[in-house]
């Protein structure tokens, strides 16, 4: 994920002459170049990221603001992934500013496929972009690398930050054209464990967060009563049951080709070996598997979030594929994770994503809209591809895509 880049531009006229000089050689080359950072530090260089970095990576992005990772995640990601197995060259797991011997930058890149009518395309979703604040005006260097890499044919950014979206537009790429994509929909399962989280966001004191809350929770309680707003099983919804991620199996192998072969789409690798490997961590995902006449005709994963800094805790659709997109299947799924979620004591169930038609079953049981900053940005090595792209019917966007779920 990037995050919090480059505040200002402070670098002198000598400076950003190298920065420019640099950012525009090959990421092959770019490890022999140094670039000099702001405020009088020391100069760092441009390499490719090592295994052996993990310790100083974790320790660099903790100082940032960014979640911590496992060493058995960047074993997943980079030694695990499925991807990987179907190129032809090898790829870097990411970039490094160095200075002194140490990390003073670092962007992630992960490699994925996607398929569109009959092409399959190497893809590369960046990740975990971290930068101490004297180097933030040489980091387009870590950028440049990213988007100069040879060998992917699809460029995305998915959880970048405002600054970073500018970034992404400077080496041409585009937002995601997927109408209301980062309009999220949300149902309440606790009012009032909901109505104190919202007040502990407001800031109130403990008395009239107390208060607030209260009156907060009738009115969300009360509302949601009246006007129904929650999935609701119906007597014609197909037969829907709870699977383990390893119990991914062929059923979903024959949906994956089925899905494919409907209409030219844009669609992230949901092979078997790919969703296993997708949601192998963490531990609270939950798959559940839709059935007609004992076919597997749509599946939905969705993820319990742990407690949020706001007291929250919230369950997401982190994927859902349905044959036909068949509203009576949609609707079982989502009636299948609203019950598991409020089982597992999530406080929200909330949707990002989708196409407009699915979001439109969403829409029957009256959730709640709201819209936050959700960046996707995609550049497409063949300017073809990209132009193609610019429409919204090509794109089934998900959390699914890019980092956001991994």
């Amino acid at each position: 994920m990037f995050a919090d880049l480059m505040s200002s531009i402070e670098n002198t006229f000598i400076n950003r002459l190298a920065l420019i000089r640099a950012c525009r050689q090959k990421p092959s080359v770019l490890h022999r170049n140094r670039v000099q950072s702001s405020g009088g530090a020391a100069p760092a260089k441009l390499r490719e990221a090592r295994f052996s970095d993990f310790k100083e990576v974790n320790e660099l992005k903790q100082r940032n603001g960014l979640p911590q990772d496992s060493f058995d995640d960047w074993e997943r990601l980079w030694r695990r992934n499925p991807a990987l197995r179907q190129m032809s060259c090898e790829r870097p797991i990411g970039w490094v500013l160095e200075a002194e011997g140490r990390p003073v930058g670092y962007l992630g890149n992960i490699s994925l496929l996607y398929r569109y009518a009959d092409r399959t395309l190497n893809a590369v979703t960046g990740c975990g972009f971290a930068v101490e604040p004297a180097y933030r005006g040489v980091s387009l260097c870590l950028g440049s690398a990213f988007y100069r890499q040879g060998s992917a044919d699809l460029y995305l950014t998915t959880t970048a930050s405002e600054v970073v979206a500018k970034i992404a537009l400077a080496f041409n790429s585009d937002p995601l054209p997927q109408a209301h994509y980062a309009t999220r929909l949300l149902w309440v399962l606790q009012p009032y464990s909901f109505a104190q989280a919202v007040a502990k966001d407001l800031g109130l004191r403990p008395t009239f967060s107390r208060i607030g809350g209260m009156l907060a929770s009738v009115g969300v309680g009360s509302d949601k009563i009246l006007r129904r707003r929650w999935p609701r099983r119906c007597p014609t919804c197909p037969a829907v049951k709870e699977i383990s991620v390893r119990d991914i199996g062929d059923d979903f192998q024959t949906l994956w080709l089925e899905k494919l072969n409907e209409r030219p789409r844009l669609l992230a690798d949901r092979s078997p070996a790919a969703l296993r490997w997708h949601f192998e961590m963490p531990a609270n995902v939950r798959v559940f598997c839709c059935y007609k006449n004992g076919e597997l005709v749509g599946y939905a994963v969705t993820r319990n979030d742990q407690i949020l800094a706001n007291g929250m805790r919230r369950c997401i659709i982190a994927d859902m594929l349905a044959k036909r997109d068949d509203p009576a299947i949609l609707r079982s799924l989502w009636v299948a994770a609203y019950e598991q979620a409020k089982h597992a004591g999530s406080h929200v169930l909330e949707v990002l994503g989708f196409p407009d038609g699915i979001r439109q079953v969403c829409s029957e049981w009256k959730p709640y809209y709201f819209t936050s900053a959700c960046p996707f940005y995609y550049k497409a090595a063949d300017p073809i591809l990209h132009r193609t792209l610019l429409d919204s019917m090509t794109w089934y966007a998900t959390p699914f895509d890019g980092d956001r779920t991994l």
